[in-house]
């Protein structure tokens, strides 16, 4: 299944599918340009299945360093799945979720359902 774009909420975004290749650092630049051609996507939606491990050991900068490329091209990233058993034994991983969801540039949600309903209000 590829990427497809899909207007959730009122807002366009990459839908990336589930089965497509790990997304790094210079992946998150791709999608980034994917999701702006041919029509300019405001959001991307990642799977918490394309996402190395190491994006939620915070330790290893992945996530921030995706995040910061997100940011710079002001487009919403939206990590999209249960990320329990990642959580689960870290407190800097929760911490950064919560103050990711409390913001308006990354969100990370248990489904699309609850993508648009975010993007919705």
């Amino acid at each position: 299944m590829a990427d497809v774009f899909e207007e959730l909420g009122g807002v366009l975004v990459l839908v990336c599918s589930a089965d497509g290749e790990t997304v790094g650092e210079r992946d998150a630049t791709q999608l980034i340009a994917d999701a702006s051609y041919p029509e300019p996507a405001r959001w991307v939606a990642v799977p918490v299945e394309r996402l190395d491990q190491a994006f939620f050991q915070l330790s290893s900068r992945v996530a921030g360093e995706i995040v910061q490329k997100f940011v710079t091209y002001r487009m919403g990233l939206a990590i999209v799945g249960d990320i329990s058993r990642y959580a689960e034994g870290s407190k800097a991983l929760r911490d950064f979720v919560r103050e990711c969801n409390r913001g308006t540039q990354t969100w990370f949600v248990d489904d699309l359902d609850a993508l648009k309903a975010r993007l919705a209000v």
